[in-house]
């Protein structure tokens, strides 16, 4: 079995592949204090749980934009599941050249998409994020990472918003019932959505210029069922692509990773 990690800022999903199928997937909320035992108890129940055999784990893959947790989960993996985890990082073999001004600065996370996108669609094809910050990112139809956007992710927003001021309360975000709110909540949810939503799709408007109408979108993260049924581009919406990702690397990587 592969077990495919994602460490984001907000959440951190584990996913669980054997045979052709993902038979497991959690999503933690991502916890920076945790210990090596820690980490190796966490996944050991989640593994009981799911009436799963820890022990059948061959690989582990891992991408990670907090590097604090980098080294107690290769820790762990090594201790608790007796596997050398492999990290993403713009230097593997990941199935797309990566074109930025500076690629190790480009988060694994966005690698991962970007590879999965691009495998799963083929390219021009962007992947649009939601999480902690909305990121975009951009593969050519020659498999060349070319770059993208970051954007505040809604969370972030919101949180902003009733961190900074006295009277406005702390919401869930929604598409509102009519876009002129006659409360504070409504208002608040109609300029929290409307708002990233018109944000997302003027992007957007300005990348598709350049990569042109045949360009593919898929867009994945905790908020993309939220955002994207109000968005005039994105219809596709893949809730594993990362996991996905994460599975296609470890399968161009393994024969050198385990060696």
């Amino acid at each position: 079995m592969l077990l495919a990690v994602d460490v984001g800022n907000t959440n951190l999903t584990l996913g669980v592949y054997r045979g052709n199928e993902w038979i497991a997937d959690w999503r933690l909320k991502t916890d920076t204090s945790q210990s090596v035992d820690g980490w190796g108890v966490l996944f050991r129940n989640l593994f009981l749980l799911a009436d799963l055999n820890i022990s059948e784990v061959s690989g582990v893959i891992i991408s990670s934009v907090v590097p604090r947790l980098d080294s107690s989960l290769a820790q762990m993996s090594r201790h608790y599941l007796n596997a050398r985890p492999l990290f993403v990082t713009a230097a593997i073999d990941t199935g797309i050249t990566i074109r930025t001004d500076h690629p190790t600065e480009v988060g694994a996370d966005r690698i991962v998409n970007s590879a999965a996108a691009f495998t799963r669609f083929g390219g021009p094809c962007i992947s649009v994020d939601f999480g902690t910050a909305i990121t975009f990112d951009c593969v050519s139809a020659a498999g060349e990472y070319l770059g993208g956007a970051i954007c505040p992710g809604i969370g972030i927003s919101s949180e902003a918003l009733f961190r900074k001021t006295a009277q406005l309360p702390q919401i869930d975000v929604r598409e509102p019932d009519k876009v002129i709110g006659t409360n504070t909540v409504a208002m608040l949810q109609s300029g929290l959505y409307y708002g990233t939503v018109g944000m997302v799709d003027s992007i957007l408007d300005r990348i598709l210029a350049v990569l042109g109408k045949n360009t593919k979108l898929v867009a994945t993260g905790g908020q993309a069922g939220a955002i994207c049924p109000g968005s005039r581009y994105i219809k596709e919406i893949q809730e594993n692509l990362t996991l996905e990702g994460l599975r296609l690397i470890w399968e161009r990587n393994a024969p050198v990773s385990s060696g």
